[in-house]
């Protein structure tokens, strides 16, 4: 017969404390392949804020797009022929407009998720303990700014209808060139993720008590319902679209890539 000392339940108290996780499957991979998916999408934005080459008619890299610096944007690039920001803005152009889709993905549902796992490890895996002390969500300061994705929101709408302009006007003035057809894609990716938020879900007909009083509203919603059951291979196939989007452009202005009907 097991003797079992006051000093036992103790032992097996601080050995619980010490296992992470009862696991014996590889749940360290997601959040490690999210992490240099992620972190590969922010070394990539910092270099294209760098990097110059944003304009090949009829090409405009979508980091920079739209182009509103009178002085950094070529002419060609500006919309409508229309540069807001005066002769005095000598920087980047992607510096002006990166906030604001940069900020959409950032405070979206799913990245939340996805680099809090990743990046902070809270929690990085289910049944994973965390190696925080404590846990207090998102009612302070700085997450407490999650809540404005919803007005981030608007501006991705406006962005992505932007990229969409190019990506029609590039293939009306080179219908056979690859450029255009991949602005295409990542335009068609880009606005699929920004239209299956969970944002633009609620505020299609997220707070309606009677789908039949508004039938448009209603259709509307069911659409945009089907697209947010796809959120989160949208937010992948778009972050990477929207690179390697830009890297074409910006790899066709510098003369790398030259073949015909680049």
């Amino acid at each position: 017969m097991t003797q079992t000392t006051p000093e036992a339940p103790v032992r097996r108290q601080r050995a619980q404390v010490r296992v992470r996780t009862l696991r014996t499957d590889r749940w360290w991979l997601a959040p490690l392949v999210t992490f240099l998916g992620l972190a590969s999408f922010l070394v990539y934005g910092v270099w294209a804020i760098i990097d110059n080459s944003i304009f090949v008619d009829p090409y405009i890299a979508p980091f920079a797009s739209p182009c509103l610096a009178a002085v950094t944007c070529p002419e060609g690039a500006q919309l409508f022929g229309w540069a807001p920001i005066g002769d005095w803005y000598t920087l980047s152009p992607g510096l002006l407009i990166l906030a604001l889709p940069g900020g959409f993905r950032l405070t979206c549902y799913y990245y939340r998720k996805s680099y809090y796992r990743s990046f902070w490890l809270s929690p990085p895996a289910c049944a994973v303990q965390e190696p925080h002390g404590k846990y207090t969500g998102e009612r302070r300061f700085p997450l407490i700014l999650q809540n404005v994705h919803r007005y981030f929101f608007y501006a991705a709408i406006v962005i992505g209808l932007v990229l969409a302009y190019d990506a029609v006007l590039a293939l009306v003035h080179k219908p056979l060139g690859l450029g255009s057809w991949i602005l295409i894609a990542n335009a068609v990716l880009i606005n699929a993720y920004t239209l299956s938020c969970h944002s633009c879900r609620h505020i299609t007909a997220g707070r309606l008590n009677h789908f039949s009083r508004h039938p448009l509203r209603y259709r509307a919603w069911t659409f945009v319902s089907k697209l947010n059951a796809k959120h989160q291979p949208l937010a992948w196939a778009s972050m990477f679209s929207v690179m390697g989007a830009d890297l074409y452009v910006r790899l066709v202005a510098k003369g790398i890539i030259a073949f015909p009907y680049a």
